[in-house]
């Protein structure tokens, strides 16, 4: 990835960096990447929304070519997607009514999250400096025209997923179980079925369930971040170009190089982290199903 940005006569790496790392917010103001409840990231908004779009019509278009015959390469392709989360989901929850919407749920998790990981291959500063110009033809100073493009570079987004799969799987809980038994499931392990041990093992169930749920959204989180954060850092290489001199000579060759080698290393990143977060989310339905 090449940023294509000068910066010799313009802001600092810090200031670079800084900028890069900002949300395009609802509240007009730079703010830092922490939670809070106040705000709403309107370029992850936005982008999370047009990519999942995306996928519910790479699904629909698969779905309306699907053929008896010898499919093509495009229904090939699905199928060996369709097919891999489907031994996936039957491996982790044994009900194959609940698989019936749990493993397209996979699917669409796994494509949603590949889609919105594989914006970081993208040119860095190719969206945020197409942004910049609209938001300076409409009278706004270009400071401030903040634009991230990776939505699971959010913390907001990955934990707004993390959450959802909680909730799947306290709804497969009560499902299954039902409301009273899994009360009981809850104070009865994993220490036994004691009077005494009901403090116990309820406040350990509930210490898992959050715990799964904030590993679930930090670990897509923090890959994501790091990525974004060394394709910056790798850009500023480029844009130390001060003339043909060996210093910048050596740097923009360092430039193409490491962003050549880390592009192709990241592909592996943002597959993986797509399907590690869709094996997780079948993992715990699928814990949902069965009792200690």
């Amino acid at each position: 990835m090449s940023s294509g940005t000068e910066l010799s006569h313009g802001p600092t790496a810090g200031e670079y960096i800084a900028h890069h790392l900002t949300f395009l917010n609802n509240s007009g103001e730079k703010q830092a990447d922490l939670i809070n409840w106040g705000l709403v990231n309107l370029d992850s908004l936005f982008y999370s929304v047009m990519l999942g779009l995306v996928v519910l019509f790479f699904l629909y278009r698969a779905a309306a070519k699907a053929s008896s015959g010898v499919p093509g390469r495009f229904q090939a392709a699905v199928e060996i997607l369709v097919e891999m989360v489907s031994d996936q989901a039957k491996g982790m929850i044994h009900s194959e009514e609940s698989r019936k919407y749990v493993a397209p749920l996979a699917l669409t998790v796994f494509l949603w999250i590949f889609l919105m990981n594989a914006m970081d291959l993208l040119p860095l500063d190719l969206l945020p400096r197409i942004w910049e110009g609209i938001y300076v033809a409409a009278g706004h100073d270009a400071h401030h025209a903040y634009m991230r493009v990776v939505p699971t570079a959010d913390i907001n987004a990955t934990m707004g997923m993390s959450v959802a799969v909680l909730l799947l799987c306290l709804y497969y809980n009560v499902k299954i179980k039902g409301a009273g038994g899994w009360f009981h499931e809850l104070i009865s392990a994993p220490f036994g079925n004691h009077i005494l041990l009901a403090p116990f093992n309820f406040a350990m169930n509930i210490i898992e369930f959050l715990a799964k749920t904030v590993s679930h959204g930090m670990r897509l989180f923090g890959n994501m971040f790091a990525g974004e954060l060394i394709f910056m850092l790798i850009a500023l290489m480029g844009g130390a170009w001060t003339g043909v001199n060996l210093p910048s000579i050596l740097l923009a060759a360092g430039h193409y190089a490491a962003g050549l080698s880390w592009a192709i290393f990241h592909i592996l990143v943002i597959t993986l982290q797509a399907f590690i977060f869709m094996m997780l989310t079948l993992v715990y339905i699928g814990q949902a199903h069965e009792g200690h």
